[in-house]
């Protein structure tokens, strides 16, 4: 007697005016599925006690298929109908994809449901199903990344035989390093001579077809695999990312930071302490302490050709300070990098590393501002110099940005329509163009160039707080925001961004390189990553336990002017780090 006759013979006519689906496993749906989770919720498995039988009746039950079983007082077919069923399975094997169908995988985890139903625990019946089902979803989502693997293996195989074909050439054994190139561009890398070039053929329509596919096939393959691909960059990342120097003194996190455009050239740093400090970059020594506010220092911009400062503070102000400073006599740069440090211990939990004794209890402090502006009812969040230095802009947690003259101190706009919060503004280096940034996942483009008329503009791409959005020195602005994307846009074209960067950590303020204009994103877990303006990653900047930074990075500043640190980072670790970016080197890697 098998297990479909005993189903049906054995059952009281009770149980079998119950509908079909109710004496099934949820998770069962093929007919030979529901014919053995019968068997083993009707005790033929021997219960809990026959653990042996038990293990024999599953290893019968093999997945898509139903085998025959003679151990634990299960029921044995007749040879005829055995080797009838066997010779179906057969055929169905050959049927099945490289894929697993859902038959498959719910046959699986009816087994594995009836093996949990018969073993002992202290869990509850709904609990243990529970996890089951989680790990049973893990399990099929690993599946599907292994096929989809080596399914795109097979295809790189076949489009490299393509490509060898139509006269392609592949650099590199490594698809995140080798790059695909036709002749055409391998010309431009080694000149031919005069016979050579009369020797080369134009490449055909199949093989720019083909150059497209496998321009797009890369694409994919370096977005699925981008962070398999980011742990052998990191090796190359070292050598072009340098940490020069580090900046130590403030008693909380730093907020903003940047450096004046006029000499004497200094590092500013704005912190939750209170206080801006200005830095020599060379030596990494505290100048000037501004000590004016009574809140947490936000922001600090400095002027474009004089000596003056403007911050904003959570004190719901803005002030202007004018400073003068004497650089120290330059000292040799020490390699951060292979500096040795006492322990490998990770001091991102550790409050002790504030270098409070290293001397900026000792530079001279500036007490009372210039200017102070007053009209903002909350926390004065960012604040910018508009191009000329006659007039600021501030933003703040009032919803409102508002326009200030310098020498008079007196409001001239105030820039309402942001929903929520303002995060953040800027100006344009070389136009009267302002951008400010929300948590109403918006940022807004506002136009001062015609006197009579002040337009606006919305940008809608987000889909949380925009943290930060910069100008670059063409028509272009970046956004950064905490749904982990960096969006490019064309100030002629605001439907929709000309390239959009996807990360793995919210993105706090970002800074775009004057010449090259390479995208420096800081993250709240703690990395630095280099973009283009097309959205191709260049490097990530270092971090162990030994250099980098311990908590999240708040901020990103470009000096391309200056030869040992051209970059500079800050964040909630107290501290400002100088890096050297190998510029040339970085963009020759990409």
């Amino acid at each position: 007697m098998n297990c479909f006759k005993c189903w049906r013979v054995v059952t009281p006519k009770k149980t079998q005016k119950k509908p079909r689906s109710e004496l099934l496993s949820p998770d069962c749906s093929t007919k030979t599925t529901r014919r053995s989770s019968l068997c083993l919720r009707g005790g033929h498995a021997g219960g809990e006690g026959h653990s042996p039988e038990l293990a024999r009746v599953l290893r019968a039950f093999r997945p898509g298929c139903v085998g025959s079983g003679s151990g634990g007082g299960m029921p044995v077919e007749s040879g005829s109908s055995a080797a009838a069923r066997q010779a179906k399975q057969k055929r169905k094997s050959h049927s099945l994809s490289i894929r697993r169908t859902n038959s498959t995988e719910q046959e699986r985890s009816g087994l594995q449901r009836d093996m949990l139903e018969g073993q002992d625990s202290k869990l509850p019946p709904s609990l243990r199903s529970n996890l089951l089902d989680l790990f049973s979803q893990i399990e099929r989502e690993f599946e599907n990344l292994h096929i989809e693997n080596l399914e795109l293996r097979r295809e790189m195989e076949t489009l490299n035989e393509r490509l060898a074909a139509d006269g392609q050439t592949y650099e590199g054994g490594d698809l995140a390093k080798g790059a695909l190139k036709t002749k055409g561009e391998a010309e431009h890398q080694v000149r031919p001579s005069k016979g050579e070039a009369e020797h080369q053929v134009r490449p055909s329509k199949t093989s720019h077809s083909t150059s497209q596919l496998s321009q797009k096939l890369k694409t994919t393959y370096k977005a699925s695999t981008s962070k398999i691909v980011s742990s052998f960059k990191a090796t190359t990342s070292r050598a072009v990312c340098q940490l020069v120097r580090e900046y130590v003194g403030h008693r909380d996190g730093i907020w903003d930071l940047g450096v004046c455009r006029t000499q004497p050239v200094v590092l500013g740093t704005a912190s939750a302490d209170h206080c801006a400090m200005l830095w020599s970059i060379e030596t990494g020594k505290c100048l000037l302490k501004y000590v004016g506010h009574q809140g947490s220092v936000n922001s600090i911009k400095f002027h474009p050709t004089e000596q003056m400062a403007l911050t904003a503070s959570g004190d719901q102000t803005a002030h202007i300070w004018r400073y003068m400073v004497q650089l120290p006599t330059p000292q040799p740069v020490a390699d951060v990098s292979q500096t040795p440090c006492e322990d490998d211990v990770d001091f991102s939990d550790k409050d002790e590393a504030d270098g409070d004794a290293e001397g900026p209890n000792d530079c001279p402090s500036v007490r009372v501002a210039a200017t102070t502006l007053r009209s903002h009812q909350g926390v004065v969040i960012a604040a910018d110099w508009l191009v000329g230095g006659k007039q600021v802009v501030t933003a703040s947690w009032d919803r409102a940005a508002n326009l200030y003259d310098v020498e008079t101190s007196e409001l001239v706009h105030s820039l309402t329509g942001h929903d929520q919060e303002l995060t953040h503004c800027c100006t344009h280096p070389t136009q009267r163009l302002v951008v400010t940034s929300s948590r109403d996942t918006t940022f807004r483009l506002w136009d001062f160039r015609d006197p009579s008329i002040h337009s606006v503009n919305v940008f809608q791409g987000h889909t949380d707080t925009v943290t930060s959005a910069v100008f670059t020195v063409g028509d272009n602005v970046v956004s950064g925001s905490d749904d982990r994307t960096v969006k490019v846009w064309d100030l002629k074209n605001m439907r929709s961004p000309i390239a959009t960067i996807r990360t793995d950590s919210a993105v706090n303020r970002i800074s775009v390189s004057v010449t090259q204009k390479i995208i420096a994103l800081p993250h709240d877990n703690r990395q630095v990553r280099l973009f283009d303006m097309a959205g191709v990653r260049l490097a990530r900047l270092p971090r162990s336990n030994r250099q980098g930074h311990r908590r999240m990075v708040c901020c990103s500043a470009w000096c391309e002017d200056n030869a040992a640190c051209n970059l500079f980072t800050c964040g909630f670790d107290r501290q400002a780090i100088g890096w050297n970016i190998n510029i040339p080197a970085l963009l020759q890697e990409k």
